[in-house]
């Protein structure tokens, strides 16, 4: 039976410090419901008493039963100088009435005289009097050796000393922290074997933050050490440069060296609690990060998606679908025939490889990519493209004429934009106008005015992003411009792009093909 690996997530104390992250109480509950579905072990849901937000969160708790995590309050030793019933944040942590609680100690002696202010020996009375006190209240606790690594790379006898005298305390795991993020991977296996030796009663624990982008590989090595639970948030977001990341952290310790850390099932689950939790941060995944990002297993080469589609062990290192991820083939000028076929039989059209259509889709597409076009990030445009060059996209509506008015007068604070739209679906004419806070939005909102008595869906159309890029730079002012737009109707999202010398132009293009992309869409599932 392979052996077990406890995870203990930190997202919503140490990653809730990222830079631009704030969860409200309701987000914290939300993402502790994932993190119990997903089989987290221990989710550490912050410092009860240090602020109002978390204290209340706490009494929350005290209400609602998980499934299989335990809910850990954090917080620190005794301060220096008071016996631990007289120090009010031991005080909160026990009120909170957690089922585990982590305090951190100094066991680095830089920060003990440093920052503490105060003996060697006074701070290891602090930590075995801190976790002998709380053990009488909760049945386990958690000590983590705060800059652990750092202070035995300076005074390893005093390091591990304060280990001896957690474990003395009564500590139930031992936590080895690199909470300034310096060591490399080499490190971190020898010096946690080192402490797996010296007290091979204890169990021993990994928490590493991303400074020198090694948090995932320290995880690992500290593991393959000896240590059993391994600290983290998703998605890496923490203070600075982040924490380990347990999107990777997970996959690797069960797919890659067979430790058991969530079932089987759940792990099938590990991009969408990745996407959920990046939603509720507002910190976006981004597209390239191993097993959850969008383009974990996108190939782009011709050659490489020719190899996938025949054998996908060729260019991928796992089966995407392990961990609810999925294949992407993408194209662009790089592409060739396989891309091009294996999107249309997503599209479900099949077609015969060497047939002279699909030849000429290819040249059409790298065409166009010459031009500019950009359809790794625009696959709404490129379904389109492909589905009217094999006839497969009717005519919504025809363009009869478009115009954009810009004016700013004297007593203006900013321009005012104006758009006029004149179209007709199916023979009926509509001429509309609207303004916009731009031209973009001006023109966006007169087309939808246009169409909606036609096709009420659109109503459930909003444009969520819009990018410009320059294709051309060395044509100054007469350079082409790429706009891409990003669209959802709450059930999903797709990308569009336009590409002209007049960036009106390009934005018309990109927004017409999201419009009638949400048309075709909606018209396949009624069929």
């Amino acid at each position: 039976m392979s052996e077990k690996v406890y995870i203990y997530d930190t997202t919503l104390r140490d990653g809730s410090q990222a830079e631009g992250v704030n969860f409200s109480i309701e987000d914290k509950l939300r993402i502790i419901k994932k993190l119990d579905e997903f089989g987290i072990d221990y989710i550490e849901c912050g410092w009860p008493g240090s602020n109002p937000k978390d204290t209340l969160l706490f009494e929350k708790l005290k209400n609602i039963k998980l499934n299989h995590s335990k809910i850990v309050a954090f917080g620190a030793t005794r301060r220096p100088g008071k016996r631990p019933e007289e120090d009010p944040q031991l005080e909160n942590l026990i009120k909170a009435q957690p089922q585990a609680i982590t305090i951190f100690g100094k066991s680095w002696d830089l920060h003990v005289l440093e920052a503490l202010r105060t003996t060697l020996e006074e701070n290891l009375d602090m930590v075995a009097g801190s976790i002998a006190y709380l053990k009488r209240y909760v049945p386990e606790v958690i000590f983590d050796a705060e800059h652990f690594f750092d202070g035995y790379k300076r005074n390893p006898e005093y390091a591990l000393k304060v280990i001896q005298y957690a474990i003395e305390g009564g500590a139930d795991w031992i936590v080895l922290c690199d909470t300034n993020g310096g060591c490399l991977p080499h490190e971190v296996y020898e010096i946690t074997k080192k402490v797996v030796e010296t007290f091979p009663e204890a169990k021993i624990g990994i928490h590493a933050h991303n400074d020198s982008d090694t948090a995932v590989a320290n995880s690992i090595m500290a593991v393959l050490a000896g240590a059993r639970q391994v600290h983290g948030t998703i998605n890496g977001i923490g203070e600075r440069t982040g924490n380990a990341n347990l999107c990777s952290i997970i996959p690797n310790l069960q797919l890659k060296l067979g430790f058991k850390v969530v079932p089987e099932e759940n792990l099938k689950k590990l991009t969408e609690l990745s996407h959920f939790v990046a939603e509720i941060s507002n910190m976006p995944v981004p597209r390239n990060m191993p097993y959850v990002g969008e383009s974990a297993f996108a190939h782009k080469a011709g050659v490489h998606a020719s190899a996938v589609m025949k054998r996908s062990d060729t260019y991928e290192h796992i089966d995407p679908s392990l961990v609810g991820n999925r294949r992407k083939i993408t194209v662009s000028d790089l592409s060739g025939k396989s891309n091009i076929v294996y999107k249309l039989r997503e599209m479900g059209i099949e077609v015969d490889e060497r047939s002279p259509e699909v030849l000429k889709l290819v040249e059409k597409i790298k065409e166009l990519e010459k031009e500019g076009y950009h359809f790794e990030a625009a696959e709404a445009s490129f379904e389109l493209l492909c589905k009217r060059h094999f006839g497969l996209v009717r005519n919504y509506f025809d363009l009869d004429a478009y115009r954009v008015l810009i004016a700013k007068r004297s007593t203006d604070e900013l321009p005012v934009s104006e758009a006029t739209v004149r179209l007709s679906v199916g023979g009926v004419k509509e001429h509309t106008a609207s303004l916009g806070n731009g031209p973009v939005s001006a023109l966006d909102s007169a087309l939808r005015k246009a169409l909606e008595e036609f096709y009420p869906n659109l109503k459930e159309v909003q444009l969520i992003d819009y990018k410009v890029r320059i294709v051309n730079e060395s044509e100054g002012t007469s350079a082409k411009v790429r706009v891409l737009i990003e669209s959802t109707d709450g059930k999903r999202k797709w990308g569009t792009v336009g590409v002209s010398e007049n960036i009106i132009e390009a934005s018309w293009i990109a927004l017409t093909d999201s419009i009638v992309y949400k048309l075709m869409k909606d018209e396949e599932e009624m069929e």
